[in-house]
């Protein structure tokens, strides 16, 4: 007992730092990577900085959650310091730009030698180019981002990028895939098979099919409207296809419309944000990535977790990295919807009813959650 309690004692306390929980694919990594840590040299905390003290969570009770209720990121300052003093961290690792852009700025009054660990989502370039993001967002990344003591890209092509981008010491960089729980969505995907896919959600597939699946967050980059023009190809020879988007944001009601406009209203259906998508993967014909860009999307993974036939776009030099060559994944010649259209007819045309398939690079390019560890920590 005296040598558990001095190892306890002498474990490395980490502030994992989120806006919330459940609101998209970085969170989800965030939590995961939470829940994984080792509790034998990890004393883990995750600060949520938006939000309310009254939100629960379903992090496992060595995990130590903290709501800081502010309205937006950027104003969270005073509470974050707060939080830094009591906690006193050995290592912050921040999961979104906005929360990282915060820590950095204010990281002169943390308590000395508290490192700072940044999680990049995305490509730089991409999403200062195509991005919705402010003006100075550029400035700040420059400004702010070699102050950190590493950046955890989840590709080398991002890693590269940020270098070429940024100026960033590739010194400062580490090349961590995203963890995924493989265990987890096997299992859910072979108990939604064995109740039946059909039944799976509901009425979320109703027809024939072939059926498509797409999960993310319904916004210019996703490349929705690209998908659904493809659809519109697809269905010529594969007149029972059916789309079904799990996600949820502000390009929904365009994205109606263009469904109205190719009269695709029944082919089309928005499942809104849902929790566990791979609960639907056992009715899926295969999953869609239509991004105009991406770093390393965590719905791709999950969907190559649980055995589905995957059409992307190429979307980074991660994404064309991990599929090119893959036996059960089609990459569009360009960002475009003929170019979707035609790598859906490809896979369409190739696969057998209910196909799946066993991608080799999960025991390398991403890890277990259980394995989860700190680069520079």
């Amino acid at each position: 007992m005296e040598s558990l309690e001095k190892a306890l004692a002498n474990r490395t306390r980490a502030l994992l730092l989120v806006p919330r929980l459940n609101a998209g694919g970085a969170e989800q990594v965030m939590a995961l990577v939470a829940r994984g840590l080792s509790q034998q040299k990890y004393e883990v905390h995750l600060g949520l900085v938006t939000a309310v003290p009254a939100n629960g969570s379903d992090m496992p009770d060595w995990v130590t959650v903290h709501a800081l209720g502010a309205k937006r990121a950027r104003w969270a300052g005073i509470k974050l310091l707060r939080l830094v003093w009591r906690l006193k961290p050995a290592v912050i690792v921040s999961g979104a730009a906005e929360i990282s852009f915060l820590a950095l700025l204010t990281r002169k009054f943390f308590p000395p030698q508290t490192k700072i660990l940044v999680r990049q989502n995305g490509t730089v370039s991409a999403a200062l180019e195509m991005g919705d993001v402010p003006r100075f967002t550029r400035v700040m990344y420059r400004w702010l981002y070699p102050h950190a003591d590493r950046i955890i890209c989840q590709t080398r092509a991002m890693a590269e990028d940020m270098v070429r981008e940024l100026g960033v010491s590739a010194e400062k960089l580490a090349v961590l895939a995203n963890p995924v729980d493989l265990e987890g969505i096997r299992a859910a995907t072979a108990s939604a098979a064995k109740a039946g896919a059909m039944k799976t959600g509901g009425t979320l597939w109703s027809g024939s099919g072939p059926h498509l699946l797409a999960v993310g967050r319904l916004s210019r980059e996703k490349g929705y409207d690209l998908l659904i023009e493809a659809l519109a190809t697809v269905r010529a020879q594969f007149p029972e296809a059916e789309l079904v988007i799990a996600g949820a944001g502000h390009e929904e009601a365009a994205l109606r419309r263009l469904c109205a406009e190719l009269r695709l209203e029944g082919a089309v259906k928005f499942a809104g944000r849902v929790e566990r998508p791979y609960d639907y993967f056992a009715g899926a014909t295969l999953f869609a990535l239509s991004s105009r860009y991406e770093g390393m999307p965590n719905a791709l993974v999950e969907a190559a977790a649980g055995g589905l036939p995957l059409v992307a776009t190429p979307a980074s030099g991660g994404v064309v990295d991990l599929l090119r060559g893959r036996p059960g994944a089609w990459l569009a010649k360009e960002i475009s919807a003929e170019s979707m259209g035609e790598a859906l007819l490809l896979a369409l045309k190739s696969l057998r009813p209910g196909e799946r398939f066993d991608y080799g690079f999960f025991a390398t390019e991403t890890r277990r959650p259980a394995q989860a560890t700190l680069a520079g920590a």
